[in-house]
């Protein structure tokens, strides 16, 4: 037998399979076992990829795999990489490895503990007064109350002694606890009563089964709190009782606890959780339970798209206008299109919601809405605060507003989409901006930490009080980040019955994430500030106030893409406040929205203003198509990057030459601003034909391999960059 083995290289110019000779013990190898091999003078970890009767190589000519590792790769997470490797213009090794157990290639098997058991000799030794000690008796006790126990949380020498006396038995088993997470928001174990659109569009979904794949993609297009969160949860529950499996999306990882806690009070431990918060060992677990069927529901951000399950009925994508779907590493996948890939494969329905969908999928979805919140509130009024003149990062009216809810001690939620203290430091007297060494970006402030740090290669410095350059001690300090937001809050409002929370990459880790919105939901009033993060989709009741800090900042990227981002970053914002709680709906409590920008007059701000989604979409999906963006064309990006600038340009004009797919248009080379003390350089290919260009720059990028090797050039391709 031959196994045709597709090494774990990240080499972009080696490329498998490779056939190996399987021995007699080893012919139970299959498509997607694991193997280690030796592999041009080393050892190396590959997946089967294929299983032959005969190599066109000779037998003697072919190694043989030094092991047969325990973890394997579902079949069709296979055939999910190898197309992943060709739609991203990646190898098929790099494809591999975001599918493979967490752990399998560090070489993790099931993790085991031991536990301890009562036998009936224990018992009796408790009923007849055996010698034993205090302690012994205390550990006999425990385990006849409790049950089986892991052996270390009663003292396993102490247990060795009893089981040595047939009193106990000491095994090793799988842990069957589940890492701890916090919960955010209230879940209920029962189905609410659906409201009419509800029930119309979980009826609509579920009736689609049987469709043609077309059929089973839908857009759950509803405004905040409309409730599209117990239309996924009722469908997963229709996906379960036929038999079938189910995977839901959340953009962020701070949303999957308040995600987690709904679905496990509603189905219980056939639910997982697949996120790179938890420890390797705990993602290790949760796979294995996911592919041995022990769960059938998995509840994750971006990567649990591979979930190893079966028989999928099911995929939900929440918040699918998210720009966290989309992956920065080789191969640059979106799990949105990963998703409706694996639908096809299982032949599964596909339910993507927002209350702000892409034009994408607005033009090739089935729409189902939700145009109403289920309380019936109205959503919250909108005003837009006009910020030319003024040179306080809060406008009067936003102080005013704060100042109102903390008298009422009432929940507001501040964003602004910079963390730090300022934008950027320069020296009065001679210009000099305070700049990174490794990237041509400006060091932002961090006060508190009395720091400058660089957000891209996270280079810092300490903050020194004069110019390097002149020696002055006349520095400006430039615009407002979270940090400086905070701190202004905190002087003005904060205290012990209004505490301010902040919620960013600078001030709690993943692992805290949830932590601090449980805090903030739980406390009766407050102000929660913090960069885009908090404006992902969390259910937060009584928020009676939201502010959107310079909401033109996303406007000023040179990215087609910005209006789209500036409109839903202010309605989803919008979405949090005014929100049920214990409140009646008065017109105070279904919630305010101030819009702080320099732009008040944007079209995004504007409809977004009016919560206007539908009029924005049409506008925006006519502007596209007159301009041939996406989605009416494809965009795919390749960056070549050096240390040394003509190595990448060299490069990048020989990728240029070879690049010519009918009907597209190569734009660049175009020089890049250096990062992490490379320079780059960028080609954009734009064509109407997606599949011809992705061939085209796949074949490219292979072609220059070896010669961008040779020079130390990195080159990486995104297609539908975001």
């Amino acid at each position: 037998m031959i196994a045709r083995v597709e090494p774990l290289t990240v080499t972009r110019a080696v490329r498998g399979p490779f056939d190996y000779l399987l021995r007699r013990d080893q012919e139970h190898v299959e498509v997607g076992s694991l193997l280690r091999v030796p592999f041009g003078g080393r050892r190396m970890l590959g997946v089967v990829v294929g299983v032959a009767d005969r190599s066109e190589l000779a037998p003697d000519r072919l190694a043989e795999p030094e092991a047969v590792l325990g973890a394997s790769v579902p079949d069709d997470l296979v055939a999910l990489a190898q197309w992943m490797a060709r739609e991203y213009c990646s190898t098929l090794a790099r494809a591999l490895g975001l599918v493979l157990a967490p752990g399998a290639a560090d070489g993790l098997g099931r993790r085991q503990v031991l536990v301890a058991e009562l036998t009936d000799a224990g018992r009796d030794a408790i009923r007849d007064g055996a010698a034993l000690t205090v302690r012994q008796r205390e550990a006999l006790a425990r385990l006849e109350r409790d049950g089986p126990t892991v052996a270390a949380t009663i003292g396993t020498p102490g247990l060795r002694r009893l089981e040595a006396r047939g009193l106990v038995t000491v095994s090793a088993r799988a842990p069957t606890g589940r890492p701890a997470r916090p919960t955010v928001g209230a879940a209920s174990a029962t189905k609410p009563r659906l409201t009419d659109d509800q029930r119309r569009a979980l009826e609509q979904i579920v009736a689609a089964q049987g469709e043609e794949p077309t059929g089973r993609r839908f857009l759950l297009h509803g405004v905040t709190g409309s409730g599209k969160t117990e239309v996924y949860l009722q469908a997963v529950q229709a996906t379960l009782a036929e038999g079938r499996s189910a995977i839901v999306l959340v953009p962020e990882i701070a949303l999957t606890p308040q995600a987690l806690h709904r679905f496990e009070a509603r189905f219980g431990d056939v639910v997982a959780v697949l996120h790179s918060g938890l420890r390797k060992r705990e993602r290790g677990d949760e796979w294995r339970r996911l592919s041995a069927g022990e769960a059938r529901v998995c509840v994750g951000p971006r990567s649990a798209v591979f979930a190893p399950l079966a028989n999928i009925g099911l995929i939900v994508i929440d918040e699918e206008h998210e720009g966290s779907y989309k992956h920065e590493g080789d191969p640059r996948y979106d799990a949105r299109a990963v998703a409706e890939r694996r639908a096809q494969q299982h032949g599964a329905m596909l339910v993507v919601g927002s209350a702000t969908p892409r034009p994408e999928s607005v033009l090739s979805m089935n729409v189902v809405r939700l145009p109403s919140r289920i309380d019936r509130r109205p959503l919250p009024t909108v005003e837009v605060l006009d910020m030319r003149g003024q040179h306080h990062p809060l406008h009067p009216e936003t102080r005013l507003a704060l100042a109102d809810v903390r008298r009422s001690h009432g929940k507001a939620i501040v964003l602004l989409g910079r963390r730090g203290w300022s934008n950027f430091l320069c020296c009065r007297a001679c210009g000099q901006v305070w700049m990174c060494p490794n990237c041509e970006v400006a060091l932002v402030l961090h006060r508190a930490g009395g720091f400058v740090a660089c957000h891209h290669c996270g280079h810092r410095e300490p903050l020194r009080d004069r110019c390097g350059a002149c020696g002055s001690i006349s520095v400006a300090r430039h615009g407002a980040g979270t940090e400086r937001i905070e701190h202004e809050l905190c002087a003005a409002l904060g205290g012990d019955q209004f505490p301010v929370f902040r919620l960013d990459a600078d001030s709690v880790g993943v692992g805290e994430r949830g932590r601090t919105l449980e805090r903030f939901q739980a406390a009766r009033a407050g102000v929660l500030v913090g960069t885009q993060m908090i404006a992902k989709g969390h259910d937060f009741q009584d928020v009676a106030l939201g502010v959107v800090l310079d909401a033109d900042q996303t406007l000023r990227f040179p990215d087609f893409r910005a209006d789209e981002r500036t409109f839903a970053l202010v309605t989803q914002l919008a979405g949090r406040a005014g929100r049920g709680g214990q409140r009646p709906p008065s017109a105070a409590a279904c919630g305010r929205v101030l819009v702080q920008t320099l732009a008040p007059d944007a079209r995004a701000i504007r409809y977004a203003a009016r919560h206007d989604a539908d009029g924005f979409l049409a506008g925006e999906l006519e502007r596209r198509r007159a301009l041939s963006y996406p989605p009416f064309s494809s965009l795919i990006r390749i960056v070549c990057s050096a240390v040394e600038a003509a190595d990448a340009q060299a490069v990048a004009a020989a990728l240029r030459q070879r690049i010519a797919p009918p009907g597209a248009v190569v734009l660049g080379p175009a020089p890049l601003f250096a990062l992490r003390g490379r320079a780059r350089t960028q080609l954009v290919v734009k064509a109407t034909d997606r599949a011809l260009a992705i061939r085209a720059v796949g074949a490219a990028v292979d072609g220059v391999a070896r010669s961008a090797r040779k020079r130390s050039v990195n080159v990486s391709v995104d297609v539908d960059p975001q």
